[in-house]
This record gives structure tokens, sequence and C-alpha cells, in this order.
């Protein structure tokens, strides 16, 4: 019977030994992104993009083309330059685009990345109780217009939902740094 206890109370222990604890943001880290979305004054680098994975997608996996350790789901962005913008009431982004395209943009249409550049429309940014930021705007390429939702973390991490009306919906994760107000054009680090 004192063995059985035992046993029962090093399992216990175990158990609760074993969970994780939630990792609270720092008041600087708030105050830092509060100041970012405030300003309209950030850049948003991915790390990952995970398209909708269709058949389409599925095949490439089959056929070897994708890096090893990626799948159609889940392709990795470092090591490719790549960057949303936002600077004021302007836009600009440069965004691989893994995926399918509904309609061709025109001729000459080799580049299907995803690039902003110039004025966004319906721009919201809500603090949620987490302390996080989800923002939405519309924004136009050449040929297309684009629903975007970013929700931006007190930790600095991002993650993006870009929606075209030519093109499947995809998502980047990533992180959000400050715009140097000197330069405007650095990211601070």
């Amino acid at each position: 019977m004192k063995l059985r206890i035992l046993i029962i109370c090093i399992v216990s222990i175990l158990t609760l030994g074993c969970a994780s604890k939630k990792v609270e943001a720092t008041p600087q880290q708030i105050a830092a992104l509060d100041e970012m979305v405030a300003s309209k004054s950030f850049v948003i680098t991915s790390e990952y993009a995970l398209p909708l994975v269709t058949n389409s997608l599925s095949a490439l996996q089959n056929s070897r083309i994708l890096a090893p350790g990626e799948n159609p789901g889940r392709i990795s962005l470092i090591n490719n330059p790549n960057e949303l913008k936002i600077n004021g009431d302007l836009i600009t982004s440069k965004l691989p685009f893994f995926g399918e395209i509904q309609q061709s943009s025109g001729y000459n249409g080799s580049n299907n990345s995803i690039e902003f550049d110039g004025a966004y429309e319906d721009y919201s940014a809500t603090k949620n109780e987490d302390n996080t930021y989800t923002i939405k705007f519309d924004a136009k390429s050449k040929s297309e217009k684009f629903d975007v939702i970013v929700t931006l973390y007190p930790n600095l991490k991002s993650q993006m939902t870009v929606k075209g009306n030519k093109r499947f919906p995809i998502r980047y994760t990533g992180y959000v740094a400050g715009i140097d107000p000197d330069t405007s054009t650095k990211p601070l680090k």
C-alpha cells in the first residue's frame, strides 16, 4: 500500500512539474508594440510562408522540388528577402507567393510575388485583451486587390494572412520591428 502511494505521489509531482507556464510580456515589450502601432511605423519580416495546401502543392512534395525539412504547408523564407513595411499612410511590400493563382495577372506575369507600393485603405488597428494587435487593411498591387490581416504579439512576433482576389490565401509568420525615424528605411534591431 505504501509503495502504491509513493508511486502516485511521484507520478503526480512529475506531471505537475512538466506543465508549461504562460509567458507574460514585459511592460517594456507592450509599450514598444503600442508605440509602433500608434505611429504606424513598422516592418514585418517573415520567416515562414504557410500556403493553402492543394493537390497541386502536394504534387511538389512528391516531385522532391522542396528543400529538405520543408513541406507544401510550411516553406522557409530564411535567407529569402521579404518585408511588409507600413510607414505612416504608405505601404510597401515584397512577399514571395507559394500557392495557386486563379487568374493570370496579364502578360509578362512571371513575377507572382505580392507587391504593394502606395497608400492602403480601410486601415484599422485593434488592441486585444492579451495585448496583441489585430491590424486590417486593403492594399492594391498593379493588377490585384488584397485583404490583409496582421496580428502583432508583444514578443514582437507576427502572423499575417494575405487574401488576393486572383489567388488562394497565404499566411506568413515572422517578426515585427520599428522603423528608425531618421532613415525611415532601416529596420531597428
